[in-house]
């Protein structure tokens, strides 16, 4: 499909929107599931949302490694490794909740967060393969794939509840195993250049160097903050709502809508980013993050939660995408593998944090200072923007 310019969008392209759709759909589904799980599953409470802290840990871990093993064996490589070890946590995380297994459950969740450590760069992979002039549109495709998420995942959790006559979660996670075979047939037909490993070695700059490049430092802060944000208060909302006596159809309810305000705007962001300006649609992404702050504190029907999280799914989207964007304009291509590895570490490092702390401060505070609690972040994310816009 070419675009205005008549550049073409790679096939390959829409192939990775696929896989980011299945990605994600495990993930709508583990937001819906796993806190629960592990409230289910934990002696202490309050360690409720450590399985899916994990999972976000293990991301971080895996990023950089990731980034180096597809440099060295290639993209599609690391991908199909991932997917495995995918599988893999499918697979355990059944037999965990089966057997009351609340550690092994954990380490199931982990397996996940590793697929997510390389599937990740779905949307750096796009860019690989995209021209210059499309490629905030090539990432918004891929993002876009999410949408597919927003109504796969949520259903599964509810769809799995029937398979297994004695938990009314363990059936989701074999829609998890299933989802990740088919990422393996889908990567198949995915078309991507070779590794890099004989290429002549060029000189890089350290990451210092990097950091201190306003579109570098900006990058990194609007989507480590804009993610952590939206893992914070995305992690403690079905603990919240269990709290308030919702059943799991509104909280599933309540997340497909999130993850579809997260990723439907990918239709649009990379278009909008060429019209009204990067800076502005991370401005955008940060007064998003301040109107989903305010309606949670608003109130605790189903229906503060549905335009709570549709407000935080725009502001991710907006602040995750253009922060990418802007990450693309802040390296050479020889500092690919190392600009990419640093960010996604940075990011993910952060996000494990926040969505740690999103069962403590749910299980000993309360929902309203889970919402506070990320007051400070936005901020910061709104001083970077507004000095960037000046640079």
């Amino acid at each position: 499909m070419p675009n205005l310019n008549g550049v073409k969008m790679p096939f390959s392209v829409y192939l990775l929107a696929l896989c980011q759709a299945l990605m994600m759909s495990t993930s709508s589904l583990l937001i819906v599931v796993a806190a629960l799980v592990g409230f289910s599953l934990a002696d202490d409470k309050s360690l409720a949302t450590l399985p899916l802290s994990l999972q976000f840990l293990a991301l971080m871990l895996t990023s950089i490694p990731a980034s180096f093993i597809m440099k060295r064996w290639g993209r599609k490589a690391g991908f199909y490794l991932a997917s495995m070890v995918g599988l893999l946590g499918g697979l355990l995380a059944i037999w965990s909740i089966l057997n009351d297994s609340f550690w092994g459950f954990a380490a199931a969740t982990a397996c996940v967060g590793v697929f997510n450590g390389f599937g990740n760069y779905f949307r750096f992979a796009a860019v690989d393969i995209a021209d210059d002039s499309i490629k905030s549109k090539a990432i918004s495709y891929v993002m876009a794939g999410g949408v597919i998420a927003a109504f796969i995942g949520p259903n599964l959790a509810k769809l799995g509840k029937p398979i297994f006559e004695h938990s009314i979660y363990a059936g989701a996670y074999v829609y998890v195993a299933v989802i990740y075979i088919l990422m393996m047939v889908v990567l198949y037909f995915v078309r991507l250049p070779p590794a890099e490993v004989n290429q002549t070695p060029q000189a890089t700059r350290s990451i210092l160097t990097l950091f201190k490049q306003p579109k570098f430092m900006v990058a990194v802060i609007c989507s480590m903050f804009g993610y952590a944000v939206m893992s914070l208060v995305m992690t403690a909302t079905p603990l919240a709502m269990k709290h308030q006596m919702h059943a799991l159809d509104d909280t599933a309810f309540v997340i497909q809508w999130h993850v579809l305000g997260m990723f439907a705007p990918s239709f649009f962001t990379g278009s909008l980013i060429k019209r009204f300006g990067l800076s502005n649609i991370l401005l955008m992404g940060v007064i998003f993050a301040y109107l989903a702050v305010s309606t949670n504190l608003l109130g605790t029907t189903v229906w503060h939660f549905w335009g709570g999280l549709i407000f935080l799914g725009l502001s991710w989207n907006f602040l995750f995408i253009g922060g990418t964007t802007l990450l693309t304009d802040a390296y050479l291509p020889a500092e690919k593998a190392k600009a990419q590895a640093t960010n996604d570490f940075v990011v993910f490092s952060t996000v494990s944090v926040a969505s740690l702390c999103a069962g403590y401060l749910q299980h000993h505070f309360g929902w309203q200072m889970v919402n506070i609690g990320v007051l400070p972040a936005i901020t910061i994310m709104l001083v970077a923007v507004l000095w960037l816009k000046r640079q």
